[in-house]
């Protein structure tokens, strides 16, 4: 075992922003994503899973990586903002928080935009209020909320379109 309690002879294989990788374990997926695979979408904000702001896609579904441990996304698919699209083909949310300009510091945004990713896939042409409800976990602490909401709901437009 290393000083962070992994142990080495099990591995744990799973599919990355569409690539296969393995992590020996023992440390939190947020952890291993910021540290290990130099990801730095997900952030650390409470570690208790309150603010939002480490929140990735597990299998199409947004949940926190700051207390979830490398053990238990075995076999299963992660997502993270780097995975939602690339510089030369941003995913629809990407583009209408820049147009919208829906970030000051930035730090909640990941954790919000995966979480926004995976209600619009659900629900395509929603109302402010079902997707006021979609993030009352996610903590803007620059108070930007209307400019995130107006992005997100921009980008849904664009993506029935």
């Amino acid at each position: 075992m290393d000083p962070h309690g992994a142990d080495h002879r099990r591995v744990i294989a799973f599919t990355l922003n569409g690539a296969e990788v393995a992590h020996p374990g023992g440390v939190s997926l947020l952890h291993a994503l910021r540290g290990d695979f130099l990801l730095n979408g997900p952030r650390f904000g409470c570690g208790a899973e309150a603010c939002g702001a480490c929140h990735v896609l597990l299998d199409g579904r947004s949940v926190p990586a700051c207390t979830l441990p490398v053990e238990g996304v075995a076999g299963r698919e992660v997502k993270t903002l780097e995975g939602l699209g690339t510089r030369s083909s941003p995913h629809p949310l990407q583009t209408a928080f820049l147009v919208e300009q829906a970030g000051q510091c930035g730090f909640c945004l990941s954790g919000i935009i995966v979480t926004a990713a995976a209600f619009l896939r659900d629900n395509p042409a929603p109302d402010e209020a079902a997707l006021r409800a979609a993030l009352e976990g996610h903590l803007c602490r620059c108070g930007s909320h209307n400019r995130i909401l107006r992005a997100i709901l921009r980008a849904a437009e664009e993506m029935r379109a």
